[in-house]
């Protein structure tokens, strides 16, 4: 049995013709990213062909057929294959140094909603605060730039790819007031997210560059949890107004939430303050609070680190099912107490960033 290589695939890449030309996918420039891995049980491909956002629905039937011809060959044990487009990968750079940095002229406010480590709510609390600065009346657009994990396609229950105008722009989707993107409108929602540094540095700056997103008062941008290359690609590659930072109270979160604004301080990116999430739990049946994963730890650290606190919101069923039902709890129980919540943090971020 021949063995598996990268050469091999390649080859084997090279019977895909790019359509309504005699080129192939690898003489086409299209290989972005290519791995692979072996196990007891065969070869694992991984697989990102690069393509233009506009394109990307058209590539669909490309990126199935390198999927399938790779299958066939003897000794492959899985295949994902991604569409993707592929630029260098940002570098940190040192306080002090310039870099350069998209645009939005239309937009007036970028801000960014960041957390040190996945599971504290943070894209649920974006949402929320979406809803409630376009309550408040202005313009206001939400970016899901997690691109591993996509959640406003369900916080907002959308489905569908976004419409493309004349000059190749993506049209953001909409909802409850909102202009919505998210990466999760244009690939399978079960489609594995198997990127590099250069593709996700690629992917977010498309999601900025390649959308309409037209006059904004504020632009709200969802961040995937952690300290990577995707966060880094924001603060270096984006005119970001300032960063929000959530967390939950226990002493683990908050050690990671350390790191997050320690890299948008080094990036010299203004930390608007920090947010405790599912800071008490509330009993739906007789109102007691339980101070589950300890309380008042984000507050505390914000104090000590020099920085404003913007709120407290309780671990609460209502938010967690308003969420799940595609309706953000500021829209669906907008007199809620934790809808009021919601908009005090959303005013106290208005105010930091000058009114």
């Amino acid at each position: 049995m021949k063995e598996i290589s990268a050469e091999t695939i390649r080859e084997t890449l090279r019977s895909i013709k790019l359509q309504g030309t005699e080129r192939d996918i690898v003489a086409g420039d299209r290989i972005a990213g290519l791995s692979l891995r072996e196990t007891g049980g065969g070869a694992h491909i991984d697989l990102a062909l690069a393509v233009d956002p506009a394109e990307a629905e058209a590539m669909e039937p490309l990126r199935k057929a390198a999927e399938q011809t790779i299958l066939k060959l003897l000794g492959v044990a899985s295949v994902a294959v991604v569409l993707t487009a592929h630029k260098q990968a940002p570098q940190m750079q040192p306080a002090g140094k310039t870099h350069t940095k998209i645009a939005l002229p239309g937009v007036k406010h970028i801000v960014a909603i960041a957390s040190g480590k996945g599971g504290v709510g943070k894209s649920t609390t974006a949402a929320n605060l979406a809803v409630a600065f376009a309550q408040s009346g202005l313009k206001t657009g939400l970016l899901d730039a997690d691109i591993y994990g996509p959640s406003v396609p369900r916080l907002f229950n959308l489905h569908g790819k976004p419409q493309t105008r004349d000059d190749k722009k993506l049209i953001p989707m909409e909802r409850y007031g909102l202009a919505l993107m998210s990466m999760g409108f244009l690939i399978a929602e079960d489609a594995p997210m198997i990127w590099r540094g250069p593709m996700v540095h690629s992917a977010i700056t498309q999601l900025f560059r390649d959308v309409a997103w037209e006059e904004r008062d504020i632009l709200i941008v969802d961040l995937p949890p952690g300290t990577g290359d995707a966060q880094l690609t924001m603060a270096q590659s984006v005119e970001l107004s300032g960063a929000v930072i959530v967390s939950t109270p226990q002493d683990l979160a908050l050690i990671d939430a350390r790191k997050g604004l320690n890299m948008f301080r080094r990036v010299e990116v203004p930390v608007l303050g920090l947010i405790e999430n599912m800071s008490y739990f509330l009993c739906p049946h007789c109102g007691e609070r339980s101070d589950i994963f300890s309380h008042g730890g984000a507050r505390a650290e914000a104090e000590k680190l020099g920085l404003p606190f913007l709120g407290e919101i309780p671990l609460k069923i209502a938010i967690r099912e308003t969420a799940d039902n595609g309706e953000p709890i500021t829209h669906a129980q907008p007199d809620s107490a934790e809808a009021k919540i919601y908009r005090t943090i959303a005013n106290h971020i208005t105010e930091a960033l000058g009114g």
